[in-house]
């Protein structure tokens, strides 16, 4: 992949000499720490550290340089494994929670209400999905494009789960509660502040409302 490959695929990649193929000798830098061995677990220590890097600093502040001096690889063993940093990105993104939420949605000790409501109970730093849509502009970035599906993958959980709680409109609601997780998220990012607390008051307003009476068990009232 040439210079001008890279730079057309995405701005947010840190422009190389060459590829793979070196027409010049390879700088130190290139050719990874000295001693390591580079080509076992280099993938992993790959997204190990875009997963630092780009939590702590953001996805645009991170060049490829930094990525391949965190992650102890030459950038021509990072190329072998990511064809350019939009990949890594987008895989980044996929490793974050490829199951949705299973440490809520997966509870079978928990009524459908009460996995609702422990969706509000997870308070990670901003949402990487979010992130990742600020910092990159185009929609058809394959980052942008799996983080849509991303949140349409959670209002899905979340309306099927108001379905088994018996939401009157399970549609409407798990739209309703995605939005406003989403918005708690931004909103914590903001002030600096947990508003998980308040996003969790205003859910449980929404959800008694939308679940008709008779479908909520006896001694699962508002809490």
């Amino acid at each position: 992949m040439t210079d001008t490959a890279i730079e057309g695929e995405c701005k947010l990649c840190t422009p190389v000499s060459t590829h793979l193929g070196y027409a010049r000798p390879m700088t130190e830098l290139e050719k990874g720490p000295q001693g390591l061995r580079r080509g076992r677990g280099a993938r992993e220590r790959i997204l190990s550290a875009s997963q630092q890097l780009f939590r702590d600093q953001g996805i645009t502040g991170t060049g490829i340089d930094q990525l391949c001096a965190v992650a102890g690889v030459s950038k021509r063993t990072l190329y072998q494994h990511f064809p350019g940093k939009n990949e890594l990105i987008a895989e980044h993104l996929r490793r974050f929670d490829p199951d949705i939420l299973p440490e809520v949605f997966d509870r079978a000790d928990l009524t459908p209400r009460e996995r609702l409501l422990a969706a509000f109970d997870i308070h990670p730093p901003l949402c990487p999905f979010i992130a990742a849509a600020v910092e990159i502009h185009d929609p058809g970035h394959p980052a942008r494009v799996y983080a849509r599906h991303y949140k349409q993958a959670l209002a899905a959980r979340l309306t099927e789960t108001a379905r088994e709680a018996g939401a009157a409109n399970p549609e409407q609601l798990g739209e309703q509660l995605a939005l406003l997780l989403d918005g708690a998220s931004a909103r914590s990012r903001v002030l600096n502040t947990s508003t998980f607390s308040t996003a969790a008051a205003i859910a449980a307003v929404l959800i008694d409302n939308a679940i008709p009476a008779a479908a909520v068990p006896a001694g699962a009232s508002a809490v």
